[in-house]
């Protein structure tokens, strides 16, 4: 008796509970809509967290910008802070005038004057120079840089190998590239380091002058023989 009393409550509750489901799934009338779209309200929110959120990634990207247009390299602390030497007074001349500031650069202006090019890269437009330090001269022994400078053809053409059109930012500076010398201007690596023509490394680049990016590197680039 018992056991047929039980049995026919849970089938009552089960008749009343139908219904109540059928309610809360919901149908494909009006009255239904309004479940599934609060169902959706979640993926929404969460779409929207900070992580996601744009204002979360600005700070990266707007770092990231600023690098790109900065000198580089442990070469640059050689460089002066303030004066026409400087990052700021180098980005007012044209590029000649401009490393004749820089007395990290004395010796590569020296023989700028020897080859009688000051005008020629003064005049340019939208070149990129990798310029030698006075220490990248020092590797050339002496008697061979004292030949060197005393012949203007020969000079000009091994200063010229310096320089290439147009102006190479970092990102565009792995590569070959052809200078005026006509001769190939090869460049490896990426970032903040990089290698041209196999052993010269850039000790501060990304230099800018009035007309010129300049790559100051640690050994001259000479013609091969």
């Amino acid at each position: 008796m018992l056991k047929s009393r039980a049995t026919k409550i849970a089938a009552l509750a089960a008749v009343v509970a139908f219904p109540l489901s059928l309610a809360a799934c919901g149908d494909t009338s009006g009255s239904g809509a309004a479940p599934a779209s609060s169902a959706a309200a979640p993926s929404s929110s969460a779409a929207s967290s900070p992580a996601m959120s744009p204002s979360a990634m600005s700070p990266s990207a707007s770092s990231s910008t600023g690098d790109a247009s900065a000198p580089f390299g442990p070469g640059c602390a050689a460089v002066p802070t303030s004066g026409k030497g400087s990052f700021d007074g180098m980005s007012q001349d044209p590029v000649a005038t401009a490393a004749s500031n820089n007395p990290a650069l004395s010796t590569l202006v020296t023989a700028v004057k020897a080859a009688g090019l000051v005008d020629t890269l003064n005049n340019a437009d939208n070149i990129t120079v990798f310029a030698p330090t006075n220490d990248a001269f020092k590797k050339i022994p002496a008697a061979t840089l004292k030949k060197v400078l005393a012949d203007k053809k020969t000079l000009t053409a091994i200063l010229t190998g310096h320089v290439t059109s147009p102006k190479l930012s970092p990102t565009e500076l792995s590569g070959d590239h052809t200078s005026l010398a006509k001769s190939t201007i090869k460049v490896t690596g990426s970032g903040e380091s990089f290698t041209v023509n196999g052993n010269a490394k850039v000790v501060c680049g990304n230099v800018q002058t009035a007309n010129a990016t300049v790559y100051i590197i640690d050994t001259v680039l000479l013609p091969k023989s």
